[in-house]
Formats: structure tokens, sequence, C-alpha cells
């Protein structure tokens, strides 16, 4: 019996290995279809990473300075951090000294606002807006009834896009409705109750 499984067993490898044997020997017609298949591919390769290629050619033209751009907002917010620490000196206050410092710091902020507007970095609108979790980062929630829940009331840092790319959120404050104390809400259902009464 085992010498019958055996048998079996060698005549299926045989015939394997002719199979084999038989695909290893294309015909001619068949041996220029798969070279073209082959070139197709390559070709196909080919043309992929040299499109990869163009679109990081073009990212690095458009955004080659976005770490560099990162890097220089800093300058921009130590400038408001200085006119803010100026004003606040009760030393300085209302001094001619201080006109002139100020004026020069403004003069350095626009410039270097500008400089960053001609490189296609602009900075977001963010008061009076209504808080969008794709440029503003909310930082605190500031109770006014004036304004819908959501909309930004205080910026705390500037926030700045590089063409459609986002360089910086901006850090905001949220207005959100002030909450009635229970006596508030006791009045108005007695209001409510007294109305349908009548």
């Amino acid at each position: 019996m085992e010498k019958e499984k055996d048998k079996k067993t060698d005549q299926k490898n045989n015939e394997i290995e002719e199979d084999n044997i038989k695909k290893k020997e294309l015909s001619p017609e068949e041996k220029i279809k798969d070279l073209e298949d082959k070139l197709a591919r390559a070709y196909a390769e080919m043309e992929n990473q040299r499109r990869r290629f163009e679109k990081e050619k073009e990212d690095a033209l458009e955004y080659g300075g976005f770490s560099f751009a990162r890097e220089a907002l800093n300058l921009i917010d130590n400038l408001e951090r200085s006119k803010i620490s100026l004003e606040s000196d009760n030393d300085l206050k209302e001094t001619e000294a201080l006109k002139k410092i100020l004026e020069h710091l403004n003069i350095i902020n626009k410039d270097m606002v500008s400089i960053l507007k001609k490189n296609n970095i602009e900075p977001i609108k963010s008061i009076n807006e209504k808080l969008n979790p794709n440029i503003h980062q909310a930082m605190m929630e500031i109770e006014d009834n004036n304004k819908e829940a959501g909309t930004i009331v205080q910026e705390i840092q500037k926030g700045f896009m590089m063409k459609d790319r986002l360089l910086r959120p901006s850090l905001v404050g949220v207005s959100t409705k002030t909450k009635k104390t229970d006596e508030e809400t006791k009045k108005e259902q007695e209001n409510k109750e007294n109305k349908d009464k009548n």
C-alpha cells in the first residue's frame, strides 16, 4: 500500500514538473506579449515616479520656507509682548520716549507683516468670527450674553496661514452664554405661568 501511495505521489510530482516545463517553453508570440506587458508596467512605474517628483518639487517651491516662517512668527509675538510691557510701565506712561519707542515698534511690526504677506503668509481673522477648529484653538470661554455662543471675543495669539496650509492656529477666547441661577430660572417660570393664566 505504501508503495502504491509513493507511486501516485511520484506520478503527481512528474506531472507538475512537466506542466512547469511546458509553461517555460513559451512560443515567440507569448514571449513578445510577456515582454510588452513588462515594458508597459515599467513605463507606468516611471510615469508615477515622475509625477511624484513633480509634486514634491512644487511643494518644495511653494512651502519650502514653512518652518522658517513659523519661527519668524515668534519675532512678531515678541514685538507685541514688548509693546504691552512698555505700555504698562508706570514710569514710562505718557512720556515722549515711550511714544517714540512704540512708534518704532509699530513700524517694525508693519514691515514684518508686509514681508510675510509678500510671501503668501496671511494672518487669520478671528475677532467676531465663528470658532473654526481647523484654524482656531479655543483656550478659554468668556461669558457674554450679547454674542452668539461660539463667537470669538478675544485673541490671545494671532494665527497665520501660508497659502492654503495652516502655519499656526489662532489662540482665542470664545463666548458662552451666562448660566442662570436657580432664582432667575424660578422667576422666568413664574412669569411664564402668569402669562399663560392671563
